[in-house]
């Protein structure tokens, strides 16, 4: 939502919780600049019934981990609802060790971590081994490595992908212990999967899909974004039609599944 105005943020929020009625979580961007401003957004978000908040910690001019901290336990002690740590330092400049992630975990409403710092499945590892369970770990970069970091312990998968029903049948396998069965769906897809999260013009590719899957009438971005020339387009051709004999995708459709849905309210308190 980094390009939303206020009055956007609160609408698509408002939509999205009235349209979903519970079937699945509704997670809120809420992370800003300032501590303040964070705090009205989520406070914001929350009374308008979303089931979770999300946000990366704040670039900081020097690397402070007491800052980061405070800025996580200052928003927290402020609302009710579950928060998911996002560890993005490509976008957001900030990195988070391990042992800071730990320490985090100890936050009250922390409970989630959306974990996009690369090598993934290596850092979930780490985190796990410091901390166990006490924080579910999504994976997220396009979904690059989903099924490495299913096996490393993470427990969904939370990220942007044009064919998301691929990924949630990845999961559904995986968590079933059909796991040869995940790991070949997940490969037959990883060509996709590559494609679309390339740097830049991922976002595009991806609207570009869902305009062709007849979900949006328009693939414009707002500016300032990358864009596709014509020969992404052919090649963004050649590989659905590529990979169509085996993932059928000219005929599927968006789909909202309750199974096993991995967000859970007081996580940290259940028995």
């Amino acid at each position: 939502m980094l390009r939303l105005s206020d009055a956007e943020r609160r609408e698509i929020t408002r939509i999205l919780v009235d349209e979903v009625r519970g079937r699945v979580p509704v997670i809120s961007g809420t992370g800003a600049t300032g501590t303040d401003l964070a705090i009205m957004y989520s406070k914001e978000a929350e009374e308008l019934k979303a089931d979770a908040l999300m946000f990366a910690p704040p670039r900081l001019a020097k690397p402070n981990d007491d800052a980061l901290v405070k800025y996580y336990k200052d928003i927290a002690n402020e609302v009710t609802i579950p928060i998911v740590i996002q560890d993005e330092p490509t976008t957001y400049a900030v990195h988070m060790s391990p042992k800071l992630i730990a320490q985090l975990s100890e936050i009250e409403h922390l409970e989630y971590l959306k974990l996009e710092d690369p090598p993934t499945p290596t850092k979930v590892s780490q985190i796990r081994n410091l901390i166990g369970d006490k924080l579910g770990i999504f994976g997220g970069l396009g979904g690059l490595y989903a099924f490495e970091e299913l096996a490393r312990g993470a427990v969904g998968v939370m990220t942007g992908f044009a064919y998301p029903e691929i990924l949630v049948n990845v999961y559904e396998a995986f968590s079933q212990g059909r796991r040869n069965e995940a790991r070949s769906l997940f490969y037959q897809a990883m060509p996709l999967i590559r494609y679309e999260a390339q740097p830049t013009i991922n976002v595009a590719i991806r609207k570009e899909i869902f305009k062709r899957r007849g979900i949006i009438k328009d693939s414009t971005l707002r500016e300032p974004a990358g864009k596709l020339d014509s020969d992404n387009l052919k090649e963004l051709d050649e590989l659905i039609s590529t990979l169509d004999s085996t993932l059928n995708l000219e005929s599927k459709k968006i789909v909202a599944t309750t199974k096993q849905t991995p967000i859970t309210p007081n996580r940290k308190t259940r028995t």
